[in-house]
């Protein structure tokens, strides 16, 4: 077996789950789980940071995300620790590490691809960046693939919620577009204008059909907390539904190349009570 110092193969954003828009382990999740919720995020957020890293090429980012798949199958290994910690919990869950893996395939595709051709395309990536997050959630509470429909609707748009707040950033510092390359040519904008201070009409008129597409599948993200038994989850997967409608009007209002988008806390403490309510009604 080789083994690697985690100092080449780990890379650190500083960033945690107080930073991210939505719950991720929060309260609410039951106690004994919540510590599996945290080794996933670790694994997902030590790989993120991988392929964000500005200054690793992309033949070394895939190296190294490849490194984090075989620690997870390989029981002596430790020189990546987060998934060594998923490893172990993958072991005391007895769940498919299905999940890890997909995340690991988004992640690579973010060193490589820097452009997305069209709304599939980006959708394509989301079924491996977001969905597995809330199915790997589900799947720790006993809720199988019945309720993926309703679980992908929600976690890919968030993931474009996301990368709609990020869009100035992720193309300066990374020239990482996703934004569908077809939808800005027809409403006459380019990726060029993501450097710019604010929108231009043709990018304003994108982001906006962009928004228009997460309505439909924000109807479909409501009906998973019904499909979920667990109380505490119930009402966790409702209130991140409310965060993000919150969230999407906000970005019809603010332009996202000069403001920070993001909800008040009192903003989110009201999208924690109509979570709540609409859990229970």
């Amino acid at each position: 077996m080789t083994m690697t110092s985690p100092a080449i193969i780990n890379t650190d954003s500083g960033k945690n789950r107080s930073t991210e828009n939505f719950p991720v382990g929060s309260l609410l999740i039951r106690p004994d789980l919540r510590i599996h919720v945290h080794a996933f995020y670790n694994f997902a957020r030590a790989a993120d940071d991988i392929s964000d890293h500005p200054l690793l090429d992309p033949a070394e980012k895939v190296r190294r995300l490849n490194r984090f798949a075989q620690v997870l199958g390989d029981a002596g290994a430790t020189d990546v620790p987060s998934a060594a910690a998923m490893r172990e919990s993958l072991h005391a869950t007895r769940i498919t590490s299905q999940h890890c893996l997909d995340l690991l395939t988004a992640f690579k595709r973010d060193a490589t691809q820097l452009r997305y051709s069209d709304w599939d395309d980006l959708i394509d990536y989301c079924r491996y960046s977001a969905a597995p997050v809330g199915r790997h959630v589900l799947a720790l509470h006993g809720i199988g693939a019945t309720a993926w429909e309703a679980n992908d609707a929600l976690c890919n748009a968030l993931q474009i919620i996301n990368h709609i707040q990020d869009c100035a950033d992720d193309y300066r510092q990374l020239d990482r577009v996703y934004i569908p390359q077809d939808m800005l040519a027809q409403y006459g904008g380019n990726t060029a204008e993501l450097a710019h201070t604010k929108c231009t009409r043709g990018l304003r008129l994108t982001l906006d059909a962009m928004l228009d597409k997460l309505q439909p599948m924000l109807v479909e993200a409501r009906k998973l907390s019904p499909q979920v038994t667990d109380a505490r989850l119930k009402a966790e997967t409702a209130i991140i539904c409310v965060l993000a409608e919150k969230l999407v009007a906000l970005l019809r209002k603010r332009d996202p190349l000069c403001d920070n988008v993001k909800l008040s806390k009192l903003s989110v403490a009201g999208a924690v009570i109509k979570g709540m309510i609409r859990a229970w009604l």
